[in-house]
């Protein structure tokens, strides 16, 4: 009789552990980067009323891009959007009534790269927490062109980010690997630099896992990079703030971004030849004909 109590008690402990690792889990609580860093970003920023009006923010950019050896010119579409999420399955949810839905906020990037013989195609989403622009919970990176699909898949947990790949290249194919919990992802920083409490000087340390959006499954690289911040007066009227992202001493990528909120990306220029420069935004909902 005392050992089926010591098992039943042992069960319910890791239910109750369980149970408290996915509350912190979505709440970004024991994730070292919101919690070392929070003060630097605006952890309400997207709490503001106007995600709730039922549209997304569509941004277009001219963008380029080096493929094959030469520069390639295309539109960058840059789609933000609040949406409510189910705990089941980790997606936009049918069913209100629900009661484990929580509400996020999704980037979905889309390119249509035209190359000589074929165009490239990618399509990036990032989910996040609406109350927590740092961390990501959801990443999904695919793409398509004639010589084949590659899908890449980051889901987030207590232990890191389980990497799911499926692969046309050889030595690559379909498996998994673990991406550590500490790390900042290069292709949100579009979104997650936008919360930024700006302030002239500011400085801190990031891991940054280098861009996913490629068409290749490779191991991730994980740099130990650097944040800062200055002044940006691009517009008179409306000056902003250019962000220096630095992987290492040699790669530097720089973010311009306006000094209003939403505040807006403005441009954008990589270390490996990659450049956003902001066309148009329009509010719509862009799922309805």
């Amino acid at each position: 009789m005392k050992s089926k109590i010591r098992i039943i008690l042992y069960l319910i402990i890791i239910v109750i552990t369980a149970a408290a690792s996915i509350f912190l889990i979505r709440k970004g609580e024991n994730n070292p980067i919101a919690m070392e860093d929070k003060n630097n970003f605006n952890f309400g920023w997207a709490a503001d009323p106007l995600w709730d009006d039922g549209k997304a923010e569509v941004a277009t950019y001219t963008a380029e891009r080096i493929i094959y050896g030469e520069t390639r010119y295309f539109e960058y579409i840059h789609i933000l959007v609040k949406e409510t999420f189910n705990e089941e399955y980790h997606v936009k949810t049918d069913d209100y009534s629900r009661n484990d839905l929580y509400e996020v906020m999704k980037i979905n990037k889309f390119a249509r790269i035209e190359t000589r013989d074929y165009p490239y195609h990618f399509l990036s989403s990032l989910f996040f927490l609406r109350d927590d622009p740092t961390v990501v919970n959801k990443f999904t990176n695919s793409s398509q062109e004639w010589c084949g699909n590659t899908f890449k898949h980051f889901s987030r947990d207590n232990t890191g980010y389980t990497y799911y790949y499926d692969s046309y290249w050889d030595q690559e194919g379909r498996g998994s690997t673990i991406v550590p919990l500490d790390v900042t992802f290069e292709d949100q920083l579009t979104y997650t630099l936008r919360t930024l409490k700006f302030e002239d000087g500011l400085n801190f340390k990031w891991k940054i896992v280098e861009s996913q959006v490629t068409n290749k499954a490779t191991p991730p690289v994980i740099y130990e990079g650097s944040i800062s911040v200055l002044p940006y007066v691009g517009d008179p009227e409306n000056p902003g703030w250019e962000v220096r992202v630095d992987l290492d001493e040699e790669k530097t990528n720089t973010y311009w971004i306006s000094g209003t909120y939403p505040n807006f990306l403005l441009k954008m220029e990589t270390w490996d030849g990659r450049k956003l420069e902001l066309k148009q935004v329009e509010r719509y909902s862009y799922w309805q004909e």
